[in-house]
């Protein structure tokens, strides 16, 4: 598997999507005497940015032909990008299958069916789902998507970046946080030599942090209030790279501050939050250029 990407993958991304996901707006909220802008991918179909990498990931594979119109894709994640895949597979009328962990909430199970995905719940861990949906993409001739860690996930999470772009052409710095790394790999990939990029992780679960200090990828502990969202307990290769490559600014953020700026987010713009979604709105005005996104 490739485990880079370029602003050349991001740009292809964009124009393979264009039409199938929405533009999403920028809020200028200002803060602490310099322009500050929300990017607002709540609006995205099914709530998150995974949309994007998710119709990035078909349609390349649509494209090649080895996506299959009878088996359709296979993904592994009872959260948001098994909801993505769901909702990207119903539009391009091709099944999906979503394998979970027998813990996954009801209520997520519930949605994913609702989106027309065929979920199977496989042991009692996220890492025997994920073994189970591999074994089942080599068996089946589905396509694969990882929730983070491929070419075509991480390019068209990035694409929400040249929109930025366009929205706030000034830009200097753009702010993201990071759970496995798809999301950062593709904004840090899309800016690159264009604006710097802030790295923000929950204290709970550092996963770029704790690699960029070990040179490499390295499993962690995860814990706190993100970690439904930013749980992931290694950095995607990926994303490492492209780290390597751009050298963001990496910063941790404790359960305190996070959840002080979603309560901020909710109590200045009506904005309800998944816990991770705040993390990077909790980071100090000292760090921030004059003219940031955060994301």
């Amino acid at each position: 598997m490739d485990t880079t990407i370029t602003g050349q993958d991001v740009g292809a991304a964009r124009e393979r999507i264009r039409g199938r996901v929405r533009r999403t707006p920028v809020l200028e909220v200002g803060g602490a005497g310099r322009p500050l802008w929300l990017k607002c991918e709540f609006l995205q179909h099914t709530g998150t940015f995974k949309a994007r990498g998710a119709f990035n990931r078909l349609l390349a594979a649509a494209q090649e032909g080895s996506l299959d119109p009878a088996r359709g894709v296979v993904t592994a994640s009872g959260g948001n990008a098994g909801l993505a895949n769901a909702h990207a597979a119903a539009a391009l009328g091709v099944p999906a299958t979503v394998f979970v962990p027998l813990t996954a909430p009801a209520v997520k199970v519930a949605r994913l069916r609702g989106l027309g995905a065929d979920v199977r719940l496989v042991g009692s861990q996220y890492a025997e789902a994920y073994e189970a949906a591999v074994e089942f993409s080599a068996a089946r001739g589905a396509v694969f998507a990882h929730a983070y860690d491929q070419p075509e996930i991480a390019a068209g999470a990035g694409t929400l970046a040249l929109e930025v772009l366009e929205d706030v052409p000034d830009v200097d710095t753009v702010v993201v946080a990071v759970g496995g790394g798809g999301l950062f790999a593709g904004v840090a990939a899309a800016l690159e030599g264009r604006a710097r990029v802030v790295a923000v992780e929950p204290e709970g679960a550092p996963t770029l942090h704790r690699a960029l200090a070990a040179g490499r990828p390295v499993d962690v502990d995860v814990a706190g209030v993100a970690a439904d969202s930013l749980g992931a307990r290694r950095v995607g290769s990926i994303a490492f790279d492209v780290a390597r490559r751009t050298a963001p600014v990496s910063l941790l953020v404790d359960d305190a501050r996070i959840t002080a700026a979603r309560a901020q987010l909710w109590e200045r713009f009506r904005i309800a939050a998944e816990h991770g979604a705040p993390a990077p709105h909790s980071v100090e005005g000292s760090v921030l250029a004059p003219h940031t996104t955060t994301l």
